[in-house]
């Protein structure tokens, strides 16, 4: 089995189980795919990372799940949700943390900011009072 991440003319992105590289091609070939969103069937394999496996990964579920077939209204949410964050706040990258708190102690003036911090930051500044909320995004920042 082969699992391809697919993308179709409108720029949906699922993921698919195939049985071989040979039978995707044949289902293409014969045009038996389509988008599980819009039901283009004009779908081409996406651009994908290669997938390596060691011992310790092996054992562990993926981090980072993908998420697949999202509700285009909910996309468009996220993208006005972005929008808005990225017009209205400052990106302070990997010193959110320090900064958020720096804030919340009155060192720093009020504003809104936004950046990275692991999950066990983010619950520390939680309980200490800061807040904070996670972002259904990756700043386009540290995409780049």
């Amino acid at each position: 089995m082969i699992q391809y991440s697919l993308k179709c003319e409108a720029g949906h992105r699922s993921d698919s189980w195939f049985k071989s590289a040979e039978a995707y091609d044949a289902l293409a070939r014969a045009g038996h795919l389509s988008c599980p969103v819009c039901g283009s069937g004009k779908v081409t394999k996406a651009l994908m990372a290669p997938r390596v496996k060691t011992s310790e990964a092996a054992e562990e579920p993926a981090a980072h799940p993908m998420v697949t077939g999202i509700d285009p209204e909910i996309e468009k949410a996220i993208a006005a949700l972005r929008e808005k964050v990225e017009k209205t706040s400052d990106y302070v990258g990997d010193r959110f943390v320090a900064e958020a708190r720096a804030i919340a102690l009155g060192e720093k003036p009020e504003r809104s900011i936004y950046g990275e911090a692991r999950p066990d930051q983010a619950r520390a500044l939680i309980e200490e009072g800061v807040p904070v909320m996670p972002l259904p995004f990756r700043p386009k920042q540290k995409l780049t």
